[in-house]
């Protein structure tokens, strides 16, 4: 068995490569593509035996982790957090990061990252690419907004986009180039609609077969697109042993900094997937209305006040949600079955 470690920067791969006692039997670089790749599994090839390789985590080690895997390497991506203190500090390199990597491969102590299949990655992709689309309609739509505020046009109608706010912003006789520009937005966001409209139908056709979406949808504010976005973000439901960790996952849980006795609570810890965080927030906020959740809420929203209540509060749905989307997706149950009174999901 081979055990090799890379350090990836922007223009060369650093390899080390060690046998299973721990004798280095190449050191050498190699190009970050296709071709410089598939030169080092052929040099590596040579010696007739199995491979494992562990590479640095950064962007495009999920590239080269792919290509090698291909060519039947057993590959993993660590967490940096965790391998970052093994490499003495007074002569870190790339090099001596490299052989870190292939002495942890060789000890079996590499703290691996979990990574999603390709098709999770795919599903991950249909989701942020509708949300992509949506945030730029969005500002779009507020441009038009602050250009009737800054010429004394309040807007008197409910949508300003419907028939009737067409006609509305039609009539108004902007001057040059702002009139221009609004008209310019509009065509954007009628091609935005009807790309923004594929998209969700696309998500449709996929929810439908997704394991896991019809179950999220049967929890108070998760609809199709919340759902699959929610599905795709979380991919494997099993990696998580307890609810807890899959809050922490999220980044929904404050940073907490402690000394001694004390402790102060900071801004949300924000690690894990962003749009996980997003699709849980905004599902929250619709779920506040719910009868389960709209004495919590309103508990908490009028202890803080009216500046910090409502995003707190909102925050605080976000995680007891999230801990009864982890008990839904292993138990294979819907939220709050007929019959519970008084469950855990609920509580």
């Amino acid at each position: 068995m081979l055990h090799v470690g890379f350090d990836l920067s922007r223009t060369r791969l650093d390899v080390h490569a060690m046998d299973q006692i721990g004798t280095s039997v190449a050191v050498t670089t190699a190009a970050p593509d296709a071709g410089g790749l598939a030169s080092l599994a052929y040099r590596l090839g040579e010696f007739g035996q199995p491979i494992t390789a562990v590479i640095e985590s950064m962007n495009g080690a999920r590239f080269i982790h792919d290509q090698l895997e291909l060519r039947g390497w057993t590959v993993e991506i660590p967490d940096a957090v965790k391998v970052k203190g093994f490499a003495p500090l007074a002569c870190k390199t790339d090099k001596i990061d490299a052989w870190v990597l292939a002495e942890l491969s060789r000890r079996d102590l590499v703290p691996a990252l979990w990574l999603p299949s390709p098709g999770v990655r795919a599903n991950r992709e249909r989701a942020r690419w509708r949300l992509h689309l949506v945030r730029h309609r969005t500002a779009l739509k507020n441009r038009i907004h602050a250009t009737l505020l800054a010429f004394g046009h309040p807007c008197p109608v409910s949508d300003l986009f419907g028939a009737a706010g067409r006609r509305l912003l039609e009539g108004l006789g902007l001057p040059e180039p702002w009139a221009g520009d609004v008209t310019a937005a509009l065509r954007l966001i009628d091609i935005l609609d009807g790309e923004i409209d594929d998209c969700e139908a696309a998500l449709r056709r996929e929810g439908a077969d997704h394991r896991y979406v019809p179950t999220l949808m049967t929890a108070p504010g998760i609809g199709w697109v919340l759902g699959y976005t929610i599905a795709a973000e979380i991919g494997d439901i099993d990696r998580f042993p307890t609810p807890k960790k899959l809050v922490g996952y999220t980044g929904l849980c404050p940073s907490v900094d402690q000394s001694g006795g004390h402790d102060w609570r900071g801004s949300l810890a924000k690690n894990g997937p962003k749009y996980l965080r997003w699709a849980l927030i905004e599902a929250a906020t619709h779920a506040a209305r719910h009868p389960v959740y709209r004495d919590r809420y309103q508990r908490t929203r009028i202890r803080l006040g009216r500046q910090r209540g409502p995003s707190i509060a909102r925050v605080d749905i976000a995680r007891k949600l999230t801990e009864a989307i982890w008990h839904m997706l292993t138990a294979n149950k819907p939220f709050a079955p007929a019959g519970a009174t008084n469950t855990a999901l609920a509580a």
